[in-house]
């Protein structure tokens, strides 16, 4: 069976499969079915980005989940990690969040959390796939008496903010902290800026005015330019940049140079490091994280474990080992002992209380790792075949492998939230690297385009 979910649930083009109208009615028939249990009444949250489409969405979903008798609470434009809280704060059955992260505005998606506030394992997202597939699916409706509710629940943001502010020690406040903060336009535009302040920082926000169709436009996490040529101009402390749901975050220091979710780890594993608290001495991140990391945590009495690209690969990982750090290299960042899932405003206040604790600069902070080069290069692609079963480029990676030795390595994989092929090659020597990538781009490039005619 094809799968409808991906690394971040179920993702694409708004109004073509299989993000339609009638395919979210049935996805909130299937997850109805599927969670309802017992006798209590059951109760579903529902939250969103700024997209346009997530009207459409928010509405056909609803339908779906009540037809199936759950009570739906909509809670609007909530960042992804402020809907996995309520889901566990309300004892909810099940959230649901309608975003795209950071797609452009014609994209959208819809992902789950269960009532812990974690995301779905591959198993159950496959189960409620076969739901969806089948047009001959029998739905188990209940009675009339028993179909569901909706209702809004106006004080959400409140309650997270509060639940966010709790995660930055009383003892300090922010007063004195010059902050950019860039939301991206995007699910989080209403709630950092008024946390941040509300812990006393002087907070300077961009791209705070969404309208439907500029989330992520030239903003956000992907586009940190206009945030570090703020930090700049206003000589602030820190730049922050989140994505259009807000559970990433990419930082600037005082000098305006971007940090990613490596460097940010780095800090943070750390700070936990030399207190005793980083559960096990262990890091966990995925395949993409630079492989300074590693080094970087060996010489410090600790070790990386490496998963598959995705944040709910790295949280399985982190409940599996009980560790209680991990995350991307795109700026996911999970503090297990606080959220169950990545969180672009906690990784913030983490790194700001780091600041304060230690009475350090984010550059001096930042400069314990030494990066090696990697490069980066995506494919659009229409169809993905299994990379593995293409003799040329599996030539091309051992000849690759071969040259960079044990100081290097080449990772090829297919996106899971867009139809892209990432070609990363990565080594201490910057010319070697920029020259392989780009035979390894040539050579993919032509073999996929030759499969896909």
């Amino acid at each position: 069976m094809k799968r409808l979910f991906g690394t971040d649930g179920m993702r694409g083009t708004v109004n073509e499969y299989p993000m339609t109208a009638d395919m979210a009615l049935r996805l909130g028939l299937a997850a109805g079915m599927y969670f309802r249990g017992g006798k209590h009444r059951h109760k579903v949250i529902i939250g969103k980005d700024t997209r346009l489409s997530g009207y459409l969405f928010e509405s056909a979903l609803t339908a779906g989940l009540c037809a199936m008798g759950m009570d739906v609470y909509q809670v609007g434009p909530m960042p992804t990690p402020a809907i996995a809280f309520l889901t566990r704060n309300m004892r909810a059955d099940l959230g649901v969040v309608i975003s795209a992260s950071h797609n452009p505005f014609y994209d959208n998606g819809i992902k789950f959390f269960d009532k812990n506030g974690f995301k779905l394992p591959d198993d159950v997202e496959d189960i409620i796939s076969e739901m969806l597939i089948h047009s001959d699916q029998e739905w188990d409706y209940p009675p009339a008496h028993e179909v569901g509710r909706t209702r809004k629940i106006v004080d959400a943001p409140g309650r997270y903010i509060v639940y966010i502010k709790n995660s930055f020690p009383q003892e300090h406040t922010l007063k004195g902290v010059r902050v950019v903060l860039d939301c991206a336009n995007g699910a989080n535009y209403k709630i950092a800026p008024l946390a941040l302040e509300e812990l006393g920082a002087e907070v300077f926000t961009l791209s705070n005015t969404p309208n439907g169709t500029n989330i992520n436009e030239q903003c956000g996490s992907l586009y940190p330019e206009k945030m570090q040529a703020k930090v700049r101009e206003v000589r602030a402390d820190i730049g922050l940049a989140l994505d259009g749901d807000a559970d990433r975050l990419i930082v600037a220091d005082e000098n305006g140079r971007v940090l990613d979710g490596d460097e940010i780890m780095a800090i943070c594993a750390q700070d936990l490091l030399s207190k005793g608290k980083l559960n096990n001495k262990m890091l966990v991140t995925t395949s993409m994280s630079n492989m300074a990391l590693d080094s970087f945590m060996q010489e410090r009495g600790g070790s990386v474990l490496r998963t598959n690209v995705g944040d709910r690969y790295v949280v399985e990982a982190m409940r599996k080992f009980d560790a209680n750090l991990g995350g991307e290299q795109s700026g996911h960042l999970i503090f297990r002992d606080v959220s169950t899932t990545g969180d672009g405003l906690l990784a913030a206040l983490q790194l700001l209380r780091i600041m304060k604790e230690t009475g350090k600069k984010l550059s001096e902070l930042a400069g314990q790792l030494a990066l090696y080069a990697q490069e980066m290069h995506s494919i659009k692609v229409t169809h993905k075949p299994p990379l593995d079963t293409v003799p040329e480029i599996q030539e091309a990676v051992k000849k690759a492998e071969a040259e960079l030795g044990s100081y290097g390595r080449v990772l090829l994989r297919y996106s899971g939230t867009e139809n892209v092929c990432r070609v990363m090659v990565e080594a201490r020597d910057e010319k070697l690297v920029k020259r392989i990538v780009q035979e390894l781009v040539d050579i993919v490039t032509e073999a996929i385009t030759r499969i896909q005619e």
